[in-house]
């Protein structure tokens, strides 16, 4: 979990009895769908009055970093009254008149499932479940914008909207002496949704009964006929509803109940524990992943020891002749008299025309000395640093990605201290573009460092490249997808203003960032140092085994690799793309799968430049780089 400090946000805000408290709108998401869209730009709610409540101009737009606009946000002060302390059994709203395409964005809406976030103290109003076997209860973050039934009647679906909401804020005594002075903090916002039918209200607009078993908000408006008649009298088409422009329209009234309940069993410092549903199950299934990938770098491990001591234990017999001269010389020359008196007493015995046809049996301690001279990695020495053909695109991209992972060990570094968290919105991605951009000046320095390393001829040309190629890449993608964004008026397209401060980010200060970095180590820094000296002439590669091809070899890399951290990803993805009412919050589990993931891929590099040795397979720089690209383009 996360310190104390850190759980629940910056500071603790405290109110007093009476004290206004505001209520923020911020926008309908849905775990069926990636379009959100801002609450109040919803064609079937109550636009904002403009009147102040707790102080703010209600439809009054609230400052967002640019971590809270890239995922969507757009939060806004609202007309809702909110005193601490002071309940309210029902509070009228506002009585809004949709026409039948509002009537049909809502049931699409809510057919999509989508979940309205409402904001309070910074924390978001949440939907209360109880466990199976009610030993605790937990949040899931919105509530249900409607509902759907299938009509007994008919068969057909029916829409229901939640036109009336319960508001229950829990309150406990503020530390301090904030709290000597009577102040209180809240430690949880609840919504609990009701749909009721526009009828039976009296004069404040409130239902008459409001805890009864009324009819809910049916989303229907019955065909004009009359209209389609006058409007096309000669057809016996009738066009669905929700293209229909006949002028009719449905009145929804909007209420609305308050309630404060004292709850001294949450601490501030852990409101947001509520939220992390599930939490013994979740950390249990954590410890498998561990182990699961504890199980996989074993094994390989294993290999990689196994290979090293069949390697090592050559080298020591190559060494030990070597210390002992004297004993391989007499060796050697036993071995070189024996076969020229041999060869002397074949000639003597035998005339030059008598010499017989037959082949002659190889010297075996001869040839097998010649063989353990050249095989193994001793084949490939003066070949295996030789500088790779496109040496242009491959520093560029060592560059980029030495800047990706600086980015993200900064993010699991801060996330795993608990300087990230949920109440800090928006933070990640806003701490991941700073440390992304000001990571520009090690991705120019790796970059240009490699391309001195095989004597590129045009470092600046390396630095524009490593500055343009991935990032452009990325703002390219991220342009054409906002445009289809663009056109649905999904809160998630960026806006103009953000995308030219994203361009403005990348080509003042992370272009330049690259370039310093660049310069310094094209002038300053010496090139890596290579074990062994890279030979003039290529040697000739053997033919190899299929698996060991470029393509089977990029296409297999990631698999196994993978294996070792797809549990962990699997909560991370499903908390991104698929229960959005959620948070990832376990970050120690997710560093520790990644920590075992690098010694995995360091094993993994080991037994593949291991397999080329064997093999004598050399132009494998970009290879191997290729390689580990693919893992981790898997992994992400």
């Amino acid at each position: 979990m996360y310190p104390d400090s850190l759980a629940s946000g910056w500071s603790i805000k405290s109110y007093v009895e009476n004290e206004a408290i505001p209520l923020h709108v911020n926008k309908v998401y849905s775990d069926n769908s990636q379009l959100q869209y801002a609450y109040y730009e919803l064609p079937f709610v109550c636009p904002p009055s403009g009147k102040t409540h707790a102080g703010f101009e209600s439809g009054k737009r609230v400052s967002l970093n640019l971590g809270e606009v890239l995922r969507g946000d757009r939060i806004m002060t609202s007309d809702y009254d909110i005193a601490m302390g002071q309940d309210s059994e029902c509070r009228y709203l506002c009585n809004h008149k949709t026409d039948r395409h509002g009537v049909g964005r809502a049931r699409k809406l809510i057919d999509d499932g989508y979940v309205v976030e409402w904001i309070v103290d910074n924390l978001p109003g949440a939907t209360s479940f109880v466990t199976v076997d009610k030993s605790h209860k937990y949040y899931a973050a919105g509530f249900k914008l409607g509902y759907k039934e299938i009509s007994p009647a008919t068969g057909e679906p029916r829409y229901f909207l939640h036109n009336h909401l319960i508001l229950v804020f829990r309150w406990r005594k503020a530390p301090g002496k904030a709290g000597d002075k009577g102040g209180r903090v809240i430690v949880g916002f609840e919504v609990f949704t009701r749909s009721i039918e526009a009828a039976h209200r009296d004069r404040d607009g409130c239902p008459q009964d409001i805890h009864g078993d009324e009819n809910g908000l049916d989303l229907y408006l019955a065909p004009n006929h009359t209209s389609t008649a006058e409007d096309q009298p000669l057809s016996s088409y009738s066009p669905p509803q929700e293209i229909l422009d006949d002028g009719m329209t449905l009145n929804i009234p909007y209420t609305y109940s308050v309630y404060f309940r004292e709850d001294n069993r949450v601490e501030w410092s852990r409101r947001w524990d509520l939220y992390f549903n599930n939490q013994d199950e979740g950390n249990s299934i954590h410890w498998l992943a561990i182990l699961n990938s504890l199980v996989i770098s074993s094994l390989l491990t294993a290999v990689v020891v196994m290979i090293f001591s069949r390697t090592f234990a050559g080298e020591g017999r190559a060494r030990s002749r070597d210390d002992y001269p004297e004993a391989g010389s007499l060796n050697s020359k036993a071995k070189k008299s024996a076969r020229i008196s041999k060869y002397s007493r074949e000639n003597l015995t035998t005339g030059l025309l008598d010499q017989s046809t037959e082949p002659k049996k190889d010297d075996s301690s001869s040839d097998d000395e010649l063989v353990e001279d050249v095989t193994g990695w001793k084949l490939l020495h003066g070949d295996v640093f030789r500088a790779p053909r496109a040496i242009g695109f491959l520093a560029p991209v060592i560059g980029s990605g030495t800047q990706l992972v600086f980015m993200a060990f900064g993010l699991l570094t801060l996330s795993t201290f608990g300087v990230l968290n949920p109440s800090f919105r928006g933070g990640f991605v806003s701490f991941g573009m700073g440390l992304y951009i000001s990571a520009g000046l090690l991705s120019g320095y790796s970059s240009a460092r490699m391309y001195k390393t095989f004597n590129g001829p045009d470092w600046q040309r390396n630095a524009l490249v490593t500055a343009l190629l991935f990032p452009g890449a990325l703002f390219t993608s991220i342009f054409v997808l906002n445009l289809f964004v663009w056109a649905q008026s999904s809160s998630t397209a960026l806006p103009l203003g953000t995308l030219v401060g994203i361009v403005a980010l990348w080509l003042l200060i992370q272009s330049p960032l690259v370039y310093i970095g660049s310069w310094y180590a094209s002038h300053y820094s010496t090139p890596y140092d290579h074990p062994t000296k890279t030979s003039n002439v290529p040697r000739q590669i053997p033919s190899q085994p299929w698996y060991t091809t470029p393509t089977y070899s990029i296409l297999l890399a990631g698999l196994v690799p993978f294996a070792v951290i797809f549990i962990e990803l699997l909560f991370v993805f499903r908390s991104i793309w698929q229960d959005k009412s959620g948070y990832y919050y376990v970050f120690g589990f997710l560093c520790k799968s990644w920590q075992l993931s690098a010694c995995f891929m360091r094993c993994y590099l080991n037994v593949t430049k291991c397999l080329s040795s064997i093999l004598a397979a050399h132009p494998l720089p970009s290879l191997k780089f290729l390689d580990v690209a693919t893992k981790l383009i898997d992994e992400y």
